[in-house]
C-alpha cells in the first residue's frame, strides 16, 4: 500500500477538486453528525457542508469516467438527488421542521458521500490508486 495524489494530480483540476470537496464534506459530516445540534457553530459548520456538497455534485457533471446514458452515468442521479435536496433541507431547518432537516442531511450523507465513495474505491478508479497505489 503506498498512499499517493498523483493520480489526482494526473485526472485534471475537476477531478481534483471535486474529490478534495467530497473528503472535506466526510470530515465535516463527521463532525456535524457528532456535534451538538442547533449551535451557530452547527449552522456554520453546516452552512460549509452544504456548499462543498453543491460543489461536489455540481462538480460532477464535468466528470465523464463512467459513460452509461450518453456521457452520464448513475452517479450523476444522487447528484440531481444532492442539488434538490440541499435547499430542501435548509427550509426545513429554517421552519423549525427538525426531524425533516435531520432526515433528509443524513439521506445526503449516505447517498451523496458513503454511496459514491465506496464505488470511488474500486479496483481501477483514481481513489483506489490514491490510497492502494496503483
Amino acid at each position: 500500500m503506498d498512499p499517493t495524489l498523483q493520480p489526482l494530480i494526473n485526472d485534471g483540476p475537476v477531478i481534483f477538486w471535486h474529490a478534495i470537496c467530497a473528503l472535506a464534506a466526510l470530515v465535516l459530516a463527521g463532525w456535524q453528525l457528532l456535534g451538538a445540534k442547533g449551535t451557530r457553530a452547527h449552522r456554520f459548520l453546516g452552512r460549509g457542508w452544504a456548499i462543498l456538497m453543491a460543489t461536489v455534485a455540481l462538480s460532477s457533471f464535468w466528470i465523464h469516467e463512467l459513460e452509461v446514458f450518453g456521457v452520464f452515468s448513475p452517479i450523476h442521479l444522487l447528484s440531481i438527488v444532492t442539488l434538490v435536496s440541499l435547499p430542501l433541507a435548509v427550509v426545513a431547518a429554517r421552519r423549525g421542521q427538525i426531524a425533516r432537516h435531520r432526515a433528509i442531511m443524513i439521506s445526503l450523507f449516505v447517498t451523496g458521500l458513503i454511496i459514491p465513495g465506496i464505488f470511488t474505491l474500486l479496483p481501477g478508479r483514481t481513489m483506489h490508486a490514491v490510497l492502494f497505489g496503483g
